[in-house]
């Protein structure tokens, strides 16, 4: 038998995709399963994207390319942060990958490694610690409250520095609690960050789909110097709807993308080469699609925030960003729900599913007990159809 790698043996499965495969199981058995698990929009990708990759196709574009992306798209993404956040980035600064966890990969695997130290503010996304912990390095997580809008502030991350640190990764708006930064909150990090001399990986992917008076900031733009010390991470998938397509990108100092392009060279060399036109077409076409989905989020966003906050022993904050509520079932710990002991987050996500038949991803796994994560990219009918049974499966328990 062959052996497994301390590495791999130490990477655990990713919960959201755990919980979308169990709803999957679950459908396949024929119960009939509401799945606010994925962090995936439910719209189809727009027309004249998928125009562009047939137009590709038809023309031959079916072949290898650079390997850190075609150069109309490393033009056309640096276009875009110039136009839309004044960022000075050439189109060497740019790499393009399979998607923003491909970019985040390479972002880790190309600045730390063993003995370094990388800080993470909690929640955060499921992926963040084990993609850490795949180089080598160690994470060390700060904890955010639901009073403090699940953000970490400059006097938390100052005492947290350590002389391992090297790193600190910045998720705004953010997966899973929908929390903004404001533009001030960001300075403050940044200052300290400039004196500690740290690196910064700020993951952007939800920067178009903010609410109400929410306001999304390129962490790089904000003193000068910074974006020699920070790698931004984005992509199409949310903003676009094209989860499917694989495509994310980076901009940073050209040293580490040069470093990130060699590391992706070897692993998996350019990212698929039709997808790339459907990127460019999405960044230099009309944005209106983007605009479109933008305000049926923020519609959905009200609906589910009051649904839930109507739920006995629920609280779901206002999420100012991205497409989740992240809201508090502490209340129910301890309690016997659907013949079920609920003792923490992933019991209640558990029983959820299997009584009632509604999806829902465990607080734990973001690195915050007590919470759970619902998306509501899905239609308002499943919202509420969805709501409506959480409130049979609590009044019942």
């Amino acid at each position: 038998m062959l052996p497994i790698s301390k590495m791999a043996a130490a990477v655990q499965p990713s919960a959201t995709l755990a919980a979308a495969a169990k709803a999957r199981q679950l459908k396949a058995e024929g119960k009939n399963i509401i799945d606010f698990s994925l962090g995936e929009p439910d719209f189809n990708t727009p027309a004249h994207i998928c125009d562009a990759a047939t137009k590709a196709m038809r023309e031959g574009k079916t072949h290898y390319t650079a390997a850190n992306g075609i150069p109309e798209l490393r033009g056309a993404i640096a276009k875009t942060y110039k136009k839309i956040y004044g960022l000075e980035a050439t189109p060497e600064q740019v790499i393009v990958s399979n998607g923003a966890k491909h970019s985040l990969h390479n972002a880790l695997a190309a600045t730390v490694g063993p003995g370094d130290e990388v800080i993470i503010p909690t929640p955060y996304w499921v992926s963040y610690s084990d993609l850490v912990q795949m180089t080598g390095a160690s994470y060390k997580l700060i904890p955010t409250t639901e009073a403090s809008g699940f953000k970490m502030t400059a006097a938390q991350l100052k005492a947290a520095i350590s002389p391992r640190s090297r790193l600190v990764m910045l998720n705004s708006p953010s997966n899973p609690t929908g929390s903004v930064y404001t533009r001030a909150e960001l300075e403050a990090l940044a200052d300290v960050i400039l004196d500690a001399k740290l690196g910064v990986i700020s993951d952007e992917i939800y920067e178009r789909l903010v609410f109400g008076k929410a306001k999304a900031t390129c962490f790089a733009t904000l003193r000068p110097g910074l974006a020699e010390q920070t790698i931004t991470i984005s992509g199409v998938s949310k903003s676009y709807a094209m989860t499917g397509w694989r495509m994310g990108w980076a901009l940073g100092p050209l040293a580490v993308v040069k470093a990130m392009a060699n590391v992706q060279s070897q692993e998996t060399s350019n990212p698929s080469s039709v997808s790339q036109y459907a990127a460019l077409a999405a960044l230099e076409g009309e944005q209106g699609c983007v605009e479109t989905m933008r305000k049926e989020f923020e519609v959905r966003r009200e609906l589910v925030v009051k649904r839930l906050n109507e739920l006995p022993g629920i609280r779901c904050p206002l999420p100012d960003g991205a497409f989740y509520a992240f809201f508090s079932v502490a209340n129910h710990f301890g309690k016997t729900l659907g013949g079920r002991k609920v003792t923490d987050s992933a019991s209640f996500c558990a029983a959820a599913l299997e009584i009632a038949h509604v999806n829902l991803v465990q607080g734990s796994a973001f690195g915050m007990e007590g919470y759970v994560r619902l998306s509501f990219a899905t239609s308002r009918e499943q919202i509420n159809e969805g709501v409506d049974r959480l409130a049979r499966f609590l009044r019942d328990g």
